[in-house]
């Protein structure tokens, strides 16, 4: 073990390490993809089925992942290796490592947007209608200023992670979390006294069970995984920072607490007004960057609560990003002992350049395809089909059969905590989860590539297979030379 990771950092206090894991969690997944994806499935059914994933899937991916932190005080991939000396398992923490690498990527590029959105409704250039689509496509589009804005949001979130944890990460979460929460508090009042509203929270609050299919249960499973930052290596990440004496199942309640409130209170800011401005509350991802600014610049007052908004996504972005170059740089200064500095500067230049492809292909590079999919889309199908998935299932499957479910609820009740785990959590993380994920992983592989791959479907659960028999055979491996070493000790 390096000098660098004895002397690692500690959260100050409780109350950042909450706010830091929950700035994790709430990002572009709350404010963006949430509200899309509910208004695609539905409503108020998709949100009652999603409340269920979070407490069954994602609460307790949650406390793993915080577990598996704390317990080995290291990166995503050096928490396995701890844990699992000499085995495979350091696989599934580099899954993380690598997912926060692409997922930043891209993610900078939507961020970069909504830095310039900002600027755009603050001068009063963006329209309505038609007049604003060709606004919104023709930005995009365009060489250099999406490009510019990726360099300004990487930037930001460099410079952050350069400062380390205390003084870095801490101190800008205490800064804009709670801003976040102003601006959406008020982005709700200004929705709520909007003629007409009154339709947008019924959509939210009356369900109709008839509009939900298995594809809707199946995306309230992805949704949780990307809002929660779950397979990222984030909550390892965070939770390695977390000292011995707090206890990890409260902890991990207010962060998934938090993350769920700010996609509710999301919802209730953005579809009152759709609803009573007469928008289509299934624009799909169009919904933020394209129907709401139309509904601002419809209302009054639209151009102060549109730029409220689009700052709103700026901060849930930024304390999104911050976490997943953490996850990449941690594991440089904890494995090859690189300085922050060097690993931040180093990493944040290189997910900037895989971001300039990202964001030349909506434009001048849209004509180059993988799996027929321009450069971004494939980025973000990377991440959602496989990275996640397969990091976030044989995270479950390590912590349920290799560290043993037994053991990660023995740590997590360590300290003194108002939730106790008991025997439902084993249930939980050995079999709900891994399931989930696996059915999760291959339906989505099957649904993106069923136009372009011939015969997905066996091909699908072919891989599923063979990661399940790789999970299988390094189980016994673990155990076998735990159990070795135990021996000799």
């Amino acid at each position: 073990m390096s000098l660098e990771t004895k002397q690692r950092e500690q959260w100050g206090s409780r109350v950042a390490f909450i706010l830091a894991a929950a700035g994790s969690a709430v990002g572009l997944g709350n404010i963006w993809r949430f509200p899309y994806v509910v208004g695609t499935n539905g409503g108020a059914a998709f949100v009652i089925i999603y409340l269920f994933i979070i407490a069954l899937i994602g609460y307790p991916m949650m406390v793993t992942e915080m577990a598996i932190g704390q317990k080995t005080k290291r990166n995503a991939i050096g928490a396995f290796r701890d844990l699992a000396p000499n085995t495979p398992w350091w696989v599934a923490g580099a899954l993380g490592v690598l997912a926060g690498f692409v997922i930043l990527s891209f993610y900078s590029v939507v961020a970069g947007w909504t830095l310039s959105y900002f600027f755009k409704t603050l001068a009063g250039d963006l329209g309505v209608g038609t007049d604003f689509v060709g606004t919104f496509i023709g930005h995009i589009t365009s060489d250099w200023a999406p490009l510019f804005w990726h360099f300004v949001f990487m930037g930001l979130t460099l410079g952050i992670i350069g400062l380390g944890v205390v003084k870095g990460i801490e101190k800008t979460v205490k800064i804009l979390m709670p801003a976040l929460f102003v601006l959406l508090i008020a982005l709700v009042g200004r929705a709520l006294t909007l003629p007409g509203a009154g339709a947008g929270v019924e959509f939210l609050i009356k369900p109709d069970f008839s509009k939900i299919t298995a594809q809707s249960i199946l995306g309230a499973v992805g949704q949780a995984f990307f809002t929660l930052s779950l397979g990222m290596g984030c909550m390892i990440t965070y939770g390695s920072y977390l000292d011995d004496k707090e206890n990890i199942n409260d902890n991990a309640a207010w962060v998934v607490g938090l993350d769920t409130a700010v996609a509710l209170i999301a919802g209730f800011a953005i579809f009152p007004a759709v609803f009573a401005l007469g928008f289509d509350p299934a624009a799909g991802g169009g919904l933020a960057f394209i129907t709401l600014p139309a509904v601002f610049a419809s209302m009054p007052g639209g151009t102060i609560f549109g730029a409220a908004f689009f700052l709103l996504l700026a901060v849930a972005a930024l304390t999104s990003a911050i976490s997943l170059l953490e996850v990449v740089v941690a594991y440089y200064i904890d494995e090859k002992g690189w300085s922050r500095q060097k690993a931040s500067l180093i990493i944040g230049t290189l997910i900037f350049i895989l971001g300039i492809p990202a964001s030349l292909s909506m434009g001048r590079w849209s004509g180059f395809t993988i799996l027929g999919y321009n450069f971004f889309d494939f980025l973000d199908f990377l991440q959602e089909s496989i990275l996640l998935p397969v990091g976030g299932l044989l995270t479950a499957i390590f912590a349920g059969y290799v560290w043993s479910a037994k053991k990660t609820r023995e740590h997590s009740n360590i300290n003194k905590s108002a939730i106790r785990l008991g025997t439902w959590f084993d249930v939980l993380i050995m079999y709900v989860s891994p399931i989930a994920v696996s059915v999760v992983m291959v339906t989505g592989l099957v649904d993106k590539l069923k136009d372009i791959v011939p015969n997905i479907r066996p091909i699908a659960y072919g891989s599923l297979s063979l990661i399940i028999l790789f999970a299988v055979w390094a189980v016994n491996d673990a155990r076998k030379k735990l159990a070795t070493e135990k021996a000799k000790a």
